[in-house]
C-alpha cells in the first residue's frame, strides 16, 4: 500500500517548494547592498581585502598608489584555504566594478543550489513530506539565512559537501561509475576548498558504504578507490604545496588543536554556546529524536554525519568552542535528521486533516509560519544599518595620514584597510591574547604593548568595548594626550 502523505500531489508539493525558494532567495537579498559586516565581519573582511586585490592587479585606471595597496594587502593577508571564492568575486568585479555585495549573491545561491540536493537526499531518505520539511528548515533557520549571505567559502563549501552527500548515497545504493565519479568529484572540491569538509566527506562516505555493505565487501568495489582518488588528489595538492613548498599552510594549521582545553569546561560550554547559536538546545534536541524515526540502514548513514560534526569539534576543539560558523554544516545533517520526524508528522497531519477546508487550513498554517521567520529575519537583518561606517573610516584615514599607527580596532585593522586604505599595526583582542595564554601560558602586557607602539607616532581605538576588556591597556592609554576623537574612535598621541 502506498504512504500517505500531507504533500500527496504534484500541485502541492510544486507549490510548496516554489514557496520555499522564492522567499528564501527574496530574504538573503533583502538589504542586499549593506556593507559586509553584519556576520563575522573579520573573515568576510578578508575575502573582500583579496578579492580587491585580485581585482585592482588587473586594473590599469587606478592610481599607481591605491593599485600597490590592494595588491599589497591581499598578498600580506593569511591564506588557509584556496582563494577560489575570492578570485570568482575578482572576475564577476570585471563586469560590474567593485561591488562588494557580489559575493552575497553568490554565497546565497551556493546554499539554495545546496537545498536542491538536500531535498533530492531527503526524498531518497523518507518521502516528499520530509524532503519539503528538511528543505524549508536548511532554507528558515535564522542562523543559516544569515550565515549563507556571508563573503567566505562556508556556504561554497556546505554546498558542495551536500551534492557529495546525496551522489554518495545514490552511488550506495546503484553502484554505478556515474555516481561515484560525481560523488569523487564534489567531496573533492569540498576538501579542496575547505580543508575541514574533509571530517563530513568521510563521515558521510564511509556511512552510505556502511548502510548497505561491509567495509570487506565495499573495498572490492573498484568504483570506490574511483570516488577515493578523485575526492583525495585536490585537497592532497593544495596541502602539500602549502605545507612543504611555502610552508603558509603549516603556520596557519598550527594551534588548531589545544590538548589542555579538554580539561577546561570552557571548551564543552563553548561548544554548547555555539550550537545554541546556530540552531538552539530545542531544535538539537527534535534533530536527534529524528534518528529514531529511521530504520537501521538509513539511520547508519545520519549517524555517520553526527559522528563525523563530533570528530570535527574535537580535533578543531578551539574554534568549534569560539566560532559559531564551524558548525554551519551541522545545519544539512540536522536538517536530515529532522526529515524522518516530519515525515512521521506530516502523515498523521493528513490523517487528521481529512476535508478541503482543514487541508487548506494546514497549509495556511503552515505558509503562517514561514511568513513569520522571513518577516522576524527581515527585522534582524533591517536593525542596523553599516553604510555610514565606511565615512567614518575614510574620516579616520585622513586624519591619520602621514603618521605611524597601532591600534585597537575591530577585525585586526581589516576595516581601516579596506574602506580608508589605511594599514596600521594591530594591538591584539582579549581573545586573541586569552588564546596566546592557554597556548603558551604568557602574558606580559608591557613588553606586548611596548614591542607594538614602538616607532608608532599615534594609536587608535575604535573597539571599546574590548578596551574595556583589556583594564591594563586602558589605564595606560589614558596617561597619553588624545591627539583626536570623534563619534566611533579616540586617538592618543603617544610619542
Amino acid at each position: 500500500m502506498q504512504e500517505k502523505t500531507f504533500f500527496s500531489t504534484r500541485t502541492s508539493h510544486t507549490i510548496a517548494l516554489f514557496i520555499i525558494f522564492i522567499l528564501g532567495i527574496g530574504i538573503r537579498f533583502y538589504d542586499l547592498t549593506d556593507l559586509p559586516l553584519d556576520f563575522h565581519s573579520t573573515r568576510q573582511l578578508l575575502s573582500a581585502i583579496k578579492a580587491r586585490g585580485m581585482y585592482y592587479s588587473t586594473r590599469m585606471d587606478v592610481a599607481t598608489e591605491y593599485k600597490s595597496f590592494a595588491v599589497q594587502q591581499w598578498q600580506f593577508r593569511a591564506s588557509v584555504e584556496p582563494e577560489f571564492f575570492e578570485r570568482v568575486v575578482a572576475f564577476t568585479y570585471q563586469f560590474t566594478g567593485e561591488k562588494v555585495w557580489i559575493a552575497r549573491i553568490y554565497s546565497s545561491m551556493f546554499w539554495m543550489i545546496g537545498a536542491i540536493f538536500l531535498f533530492l537526499l531527503a526524498r531518497k531518505l523518507t518521502n516528499i513530506d520530509g524532503a519539503i520539511a528538511s528543505t524549508a528548515f536548511y532554507v528558515f533557520l535564522q542562523y543559516a539565512i544569515i550565515a549563507s549571505r556571508s563573503f567566505q567559502p562556508d556556504p561554497l563549501m556546505t554546498m558542495l559537501i551536500i551534492i557529495f552527500l546525496w551522489a554518495v548515497y545514490e552511488w550506495s545504493e546503484k553502484q554505478t561509475y556515474q555516481y561515484a565519479i560525481i560523488a569523487g568529484l564534489f567531496g573533492g572540491f569540498a576538501i579542496f576548498i575547505k580543508f575541514v569538509a574533509a571530517f563530513f566527506v568521510i563521515s558521510g562516505g564511509l556511512g552510505a558504504v556502511t548502510s548497505h555493505k561491509s567495509i570487506k565487501e565495499a573495498l572490492k568495489n573498484p568504483q570506490l578507490y574511483v570516488m577515493s582518488i578523485l575526492g583525495i588528489i585536490p585537497g592532497a595538492a593544495y596541502l602539500i604545496y602549502g605545507i612543504f613548498f611555502t610552508d603558509y599552510l603549516g603556520q596557519q594549521f598550527g594551534g588548531r588543536f589545544i590538548p589542555t582545553l579538554f580539561l577546561s569546561p570552557s571548551y564543552y560550554v563553548g561548544w554548547l554556546n555555539m550550537l545554541n547559536l546556530v540552531m538552539g538546545g530545542f531544535v538539537l534536541m527534535i534533530a536527534l529524536l529524528g534518528l529514531f524515526f529511521y530504520d537501521d540502514k538509513k539511520r547508519r548513514f545520519i549517524l555517520s554525519l553526527w559522528l563525523g560534526y563530533l570528530t570535527f569539534g574535537i580535533y578543531f576543539n578551539f574554534h568549534i568552542s569560539t566560532h559559531d560558523y564551524y558548525s554551519l554544516p551541522l545545519i544539512p545533517i540536522a536538517a536530515l535528521s529532522i526529515a524522518s520526524l516530519a515525515s512521521f508528522l506530516f502523515a498523521k497531519l493528513s490523517e487528521l486533516t481529512s476535508t478541503n477546508f482543514l487541508r487548506l487550513s494546514s497549509f495556511f498554517f503552515l505558509l503562517l509560519g514561514l511568513l513569520a521567520i522571513t518577516w522576524n529575519t527581515r527585522n534582524i537583518l533591517n536593525a542596523v544599518d553599516y553604510r555610514p561606517e565606511e565615512k567614518m573610516w575614510q574620516e579616520i584615514s585622513q586624519i591619520i595620514d602621514g603618521y605611524n599607527v597601532a591600534g585597537l580596532t575591530q577585525d585586526y585593522g581589516s576595516r581601516i584597510a579596506y574602506f580608508g586604505w589605511r594599514s596600521i599595526t594591530d594591538m591584539p583582542s582579549y581573545g586573541d591574547i586569552l588564546y596566546s595564554t592557554q597556548r603558551t601560558g604568557k602574558n606580559d602586557f608591557e613588553e606586548r604593548f611596548n614591542a607594538i607602539i614602538s616607532k608608532k607616532d599615534l594609536f587608535l581605538v575604535t573597539d571599546f568595548n574590548d578596551l574595556n576588556r583589556q583594564p591594563l591597556l586602558k589605564e595606560k592609554l589614558e596617561t597619553y594626550p588624545i591627539f583626536s576623537e570623534g563619534d566611533g574612535y579616540v586617538i592618543y598621541d603617544i610619542r
